[in-house]
């Protein structure tokens, strides 16, 4: 019985990531600036301006000086939701002494309800930016769920993982590494 709702519960996963990827790409109507951007490694990250669901926004050019992960997630990726434990750890660990954590929500494929219940329910402490037309989203290309970037005090992105969940050490080793070279 639990094996069978395991399979189904991955299946439903695995069908709207599909209907996702494939209802998400970069729109013609963009803005040529926007569509140029590259969200790759060795590269600066696109800068957005966000909602969080405190009501307050975030740019992420607010942010340089201080190491950054932008978690692109939803509420119903099981993956996303078994790595947030281990992202709140490491911004809990970290957060006084320069690192931030934005969880992105890409709330064009959930509901802002859904993950501002999931914020709640797992002890979110973290900011969680609501992109809610998928505009960031089709920024940074993304194709799976979760994805995550580690960006370095310069605002350059130095690590992208893309899938999950990603485990405590890898976090925290990834993070330390990017602390350090700011000292």
């Amino acid at each position: 019985m639990k094996n069978s709702r395991f399979i189904t519960w991955m299946t439903w996963a695995l069908i709207l990531g599909m209907f996702w990827t494939v209802f998400s790409r970069v729109s013609p109507d963009q803005p040529k600036a926007q569509q140029d951007a590259v969200a790759k490694e060795g590269f600066t990250a696109p800068n957005f301006t966000l909602d969080l669901l405190d009501g307050s926004t975030v740019a992420l050019s607010d942010l340089r000086g201080k190491v950054v992960l932008v978690n692109f997630w939803t509420s119903w990726c099981p993956p996303c939701r078994l790595e947030m434990p281990a992202i709140e750890k490491a911004y809990r660990s970290y957060k006084d002494i320069g690192f931030v954590v934005i969880g992105l929500n890409l709330t064009a494929q959930d509901s802002e309800q859904a993950a501002a219940d999931f914020a709640k329910e797992i002890g979110l402490t973290f900011p969680i930016a609501l992109d809610r037309d998928n505009a960031i989203g089709n920024l940074y290309r993304i194709t799976a769920l979760p994805t995550s970037y580690f960006i370095d005090r310069k605002g350059v992105i130095r690590s992208v993982v893309v899938g999950g969940p990603m485990s405590e050490a890898l976090i925290q080793s990834k993070v330390e590494e990017l602390l350090r070279e700011g000292e």
